[in-house]
């Protein structure tokens, strides 16, 4: 059984964007069954943790004798079982994998310099000097991203791949802001990506144990 790290609990503006969200969907777009193995804020510092995931983080895949980490890869990995994830064609194949590091090389950096700037540091006198440059560095990507895409339904064709699958949950990182929104048809791209069943079964899944283990104080709320 393939077995997914995945946060007992986590913050609510965290809710829905944790990385392990990337690989339940790409499992359940592949149609392969997985068990989250879920761990405590502490937990990812424990020896044993950082055995399998030097820096702490999730998601981790586990599959006989098998470890990875990174979303990408994982993802990669999972998407040579699926040809919904990986198409056959080599061109097309190409494409998804293209689209793969774009999301994550061209897009998220700026993405999540910018979220953790609003997030994490807004009242902080340096973050308000730099958010002017770190907004404008997005929305140029975006700009070019939504250009890209133009009329497709996905980002190389009128079929779903994972490069799609990564692009949107990079996208979903500025849920906070109205930036995609603002592009008609990005925001439907994202809309188009995010009703499918695999990504509703994936966020379902992932949010369900948060409710339960929630501090007392954020249940109390």
């Amino acid at each position: 059984m393939i077995e997914v790290t995945a946060f007992r609990w986590v913050p609510p503006f965290a809710a829905g964007l944790v990385r392990d969200l990337r690989v339940r969907w790409a499992l359940e777009e592949a149609g392969l069954p997985y068990q989250a193995k879920l761990i405590g804020q502490g937990d990812q510092d424990s020896p044993a943790y950082r055995a399998i995931q030097p820096f702490g983080q999730v998601p981790v895949l586990e599959e006989d004798g098998l470890t990875l980490f990174e979303s990408g890869a994982i993802l990669l990995h999972i998407g040579e079982r699926s040809e919904t994830l990986l198409p056959k064609d080599p061109a097309a194949r190409g494409h998804a994998i293209q689209w793969i590091f774009a999301a994550l090389n061209s897009i998220e950096p700026h993405v999540q310099n910018l979220s953790l700037i609003d997030l994490f540091y807004a009242n902080e006198e340096w973050a308000k000097l730099r958010r002017p440059g770190a907004l404008q560095m997005v929305e140029r990507r975006l700009d070019a991203l939504a250009a890209r895409l133009g009329s497709r339904d996905y980002l190389d064709s009128d079929r779903f791949t994972a490069g799609d699958l990564m692009m949107t949950t990079v996208l979903r990182l500025l849920r906070h802001t109205d930036l995609v929104e603002q592009r008609p048809a990005l925001h439907a791209y994202q809309q188009r990506c995010e009703s499918r069943s695999a990504f509703q079964k994936a966020l379902a899944d992932q949010i369900a144990p948060f409710a339960e283990n929630a501090p007392v104080s954020e249940a109390a709320e």
